[in-house]
């Protein structure tokens, strides 16, 4: 008896193979990623006060900015069909073990340590995941943003961390 070859037609097909190779294209799943994040902040929002421009319910800029975010996606999402660039990286269980590490001394630092220390904690560790780690680099850019952040979350919007453990 002769063996039957079977036929994938589907996937033999022009379609078919632009349908596969989608999956592995960077800026349709960036687009599917920001159209996805967008369409969850406006089902949330939905039952919040949308108000004005001028007097702003607690709906809008959840609203809002979800709804710039599917435009977003979308544009990208069609930019990325139309010349597929192919994810080139692979995962780096480095990075999936250190990033999370990261957030999580962040968390524990904040409330025993001090806004300082967490921020700079959070910046030293993240960059370790990198493959170009250079500690002296690292730990000015760590200075300089943990300074931005005291600036701007602290001083200017005034949220209530301390800086320091028993300094407040």
């Amino acid at each position: 008896m002769p063996q039957r070859r079977v036929s994938y037609d589907v996937l033999e097909s022009p379609l078919g193979r632009s349908m596969l190779s989608n999956l592995n294209n960077k800026d349709a799943w960036a687009g599917l990623m920001l159209i996805a994040i967008g369409a969850a902040a406006m089902v949330l929002a939905r039952n919040y006060g949308f108000g004005t421009a001028l007097r702003m319910g607690p709906g809008f800029f959840p609203i809002v900015l979800g709804a710039l975010l599917v435009l977003f996606g979308l544009a990208i999402l069609l930019s990325g069909l139309r010349r597929p660039e192919r994810i080139a990286a692979t995962w780096s269980p480095r990075a999936l073990v250190i990033l999370p590490l990261a957030l999580i001394l962040f968390g524990l630092l904040m409330e025993h340590a001090g806004f300082v220390p967490a921020m700079l904690v959070l910046i030293v560790v993240s960059a370790a995941a990198g493959n170009e780690f250079r500690l002296v680099e690292m730990l000015l850019f760590a200075l300089g943003l943990t300074a931005l952040a005291v600036v701007v979350f602290v001083w200017g919007l005034g949220l209530p961390y301390p800086l320091l453990a028993g300094f407040d």
